[in-house]
């Protein structure tokens, strides 16, 4: 084989990659928190209309992580659609027979493409967008526990000598009822020295020249605007400057729709071989917010 984006043999190559990042973050759970966010934002840039009774979680989440689904007419359920591996080869080394398995479903099934099943594809590599996802949201992760970090970092921190653990104690009581807002806290005397000076001072760096909480924020907003502008949703690119004259706007425009357009032309060429195959009502089309955004430079 040749190892190219034209065999459907290339996403086990692609899919292999699905977290390109370099660096990863120790909290996996804010990881996993951008994942999810990410990848309901591209979802969110076609608008669907499926078949009463296909479950449309199940059917656009196979999609845009696996990156195809088969729809393929079953005698217990009708024509549905199911995640599928693939197998085969045809003369252009696309895939000749889908792999479908499912505990409800008799055996493991083998259908022709073309012939007993058809493809939606999402891309014409036949693979998902988990490695877009993946990256931009291990970034945002990164950001954000650089974020929380540096906030920590820049409280105001208090150092106290105590002579005995009963003093320490006594100091830590009164700084839990200072920070849980306390209107007046009453203290020991013999938290003072005998000159009556507080036996406690601030320990800080220079607080103001730590932080640095304002350029994560603004290195956030630009890693997701990137991340719209991959997955087709329009965004002001306003990191330039704070005016942009209209080519500016339109340029930034075709860049935003020009991928997606690609997965749109792909998934509505796939979509009229079902409906031609099994006669079910299924579109796809821009989602009306998002086509409005791109043509409107007041979103500048």
């Amino acid at each position: 084989m040749y190892n190219i984006p034209a065999e459907y043999d290339y996403i086990n190559y692609y899919n292999a990659q699905m977290d390109p990042s370099t660096v990863h973050i120790k909290n996996t759970a804010v990881n996993r928190y951008f994942v999810k966010y990410l990848l309901q934002k591209a979802i969110s840039v076609f608008e669907w209309k499926l078949p009463p009774l296909w479950a449309k979680n199940y059917f656009l989440y196979s999609l845009y992580c696996f990156g195809f689904v088969a729809v393929v007419e079953t005698d217990k359920f009708g024509v549905i659609p199911q995640a599928c591996g693939l197998r085969g080869y045809d003369i252009f080394y696309q895939p000749t027979n889908a792999i479908i398995t499912n505990p409800l479903l008799s055996g493991i099934l083998e259908p022709r493409i073309g012939k007993e099943c058809e493809l939606i594809r999402l891309q014409p590599t036949y693979s998902g967008i988990m490695d877009i996802v993946s990256y931009y949201a291990n970034l945002m992760a990164v950001a954000t526990e650089a974020l929380g970090t540096n906030l920590m970092n820049t409280k105001l921190s208090y150092v106290f000598g105590a002579e005995n653990k009963a003093q320490a104690e006594s100091f830590k009581k009164m700084y839990d009822e200072i920070s849980s807002g306390e209107p007046a806290v009453f203290i020991d005397k013999q938290l003072f020295t005998d000159e009556g000076q507080p036996n406690w001072f601030t320990f800080a760096q220079n607080i103001k020249e730590n932080y640095i909480g304002d350029e994560l924020l603004t290195a956030l907003r630009k890693i997701e605007a990137m991340f719209d502008t991959d997955i087709g949703i329009p965004n002001a690119n306003t990191d330039k400057r704070e005016r942009l004259i209209s080519d500016e706007v339109n340029a930034n425009n075709f860049e935003t729709m020009a991928k997606c357009s690609l997965w749109l032309e792909q998934l509505k060429e796939d979509i009229e071989k079902v409906k031609d195959m099994f006669g079910i009502e299924l579109s796809v089309d821009w989602r009306k917010e998002v086509t409005d955004n791109a043509l409107d430079p007041g979103i500048i």
